[in-house]
């Protein structure tokens, strides 16, 4: 008997203890939602509302010209493009014989990261305005410098070579050049294409930004010590600044401006007719709601 009074005494604190802790969890869970119950009921009335927009601003924005703001938008989003590569580009050009090692400043990896995410940058901050097409003292000391060891000032690794691409002294292959710069081209513009496809199941909104910058920045990883644009907007206007600052060498350099300035154009053409004639799903489109038959739904 005394055995089975045992057990039953501790099958009663088993219950008891079970029954405390279910009640101690559901005091907590009670507690939980009225302090949720009372956030959402007050905590919404001290938010402070948005001014009402005036008529004066509506006029304003009625008469500011569409163009205009599509162009800024345009110029704003190429400069957070360039902006961030070229500072990366300038931190390790400025610091190739700095004592500390050039590795501390920067490498072909953070030059690939920042231009991909300024690339991101520029599509989230001004493709909703105008659709997205984009595609100092120390430098003043380098100029100098590289004046007077009579190495000049547009060449790969100097002055000029922050703001644009130039190639090696012994890459004068200019067909070896133009293929590189082609198929690099014709990637980038191909994985653009494919995240502006509504059809396509893995690409979100959210995603595409940060994709297309990672496209970018697989190129330069890959091909950066070969030397390519990737872009119009990217070198067209900093070869027209080193120009300025440096020189007209920085168009005639090597006779290669016209392959970093122009072949991205027939390149994203034929990444452009690639994905639509041979790979785009029309039939997806028209099933998924994002296009329409010509002649009706009939």
């Amino acid at each position: 008997m005394a055995d089975e009074d045992i057990h039953r005494l501790h099958t009663h604190n088993c219950r008891l203890k079970v029954y405390r802790e279910a009640k101690s969890f559901v005091d907590r869970f009670a507690v939980e939602i009225g302090a949720t119950e009372a956030v959402q009921r007050h905590y919404s009335r001290h938010v402070v509302a948005n001014k009402p927009v005036s008529q004066r601003k509506l006029d304003f924005k009625h008469q500011r010209p569409r163009w205009m703001r599509e162009c800024v938008a345009e110029a704003t989003g190429v400069f957070y493009y360039v902006f961030p590569g070229i500072a990366a580009i300038a931190s390790i050009t400025l610091n190739l014989e700095n004592e500390v090692g050039v590795t501390a400043f920067g490498s072909l990896f953070q030059i690939g990261w920042n231009f991909a995410i300024g690339i991101a940058f520029a599509i989230i901050t001004c493709a909703p305005i105008s659709g997205g097409h984009f595609i100092p003292p120390e430098i003043q000391a380098f100029t100098a410098e590289s004046i007077a060891a009579g190495k000049g000032l547009v060449y790969n690794g100097g002055p000029a070579s922050i703001l644009c691409t130039f190639p090696n002294p012994n890459q004068t292959n200019l067909g070896y050049l133009f293929l590189t710069e082609f198929f690099v081209d014709s990637f980038v513009g191909l994985v653009i294409w494919a995240n502006l496809d509504p059809a396509n199941l893995f690409v979100s909104p959210v995603s595409a930004p940060f994709a297309i910058g990672l496209a970018y920045a697989t190129m330069v990883w890959g091909f950066a010590d070969i030397a390519i644009s990737t872009n119009l907007a990217r070198d067209l206007g900093t070869h027209i600044v080193a120009a300025i600052f440096f020189g007209g060498e920085a168009f005639s350099c090597l006779k290669y401006s016209w392959i970093a300035i122009l072949v991205n154009v027939p390149a994203t053409i034929f990444a452009t007719g690639y994905y639509k004639f041979l790979m785009r799903d029309s039939l997806g489109s028209i099933a998924k709601g994002h296009a329409v038959y010509e002649h009706g739904e009939e």
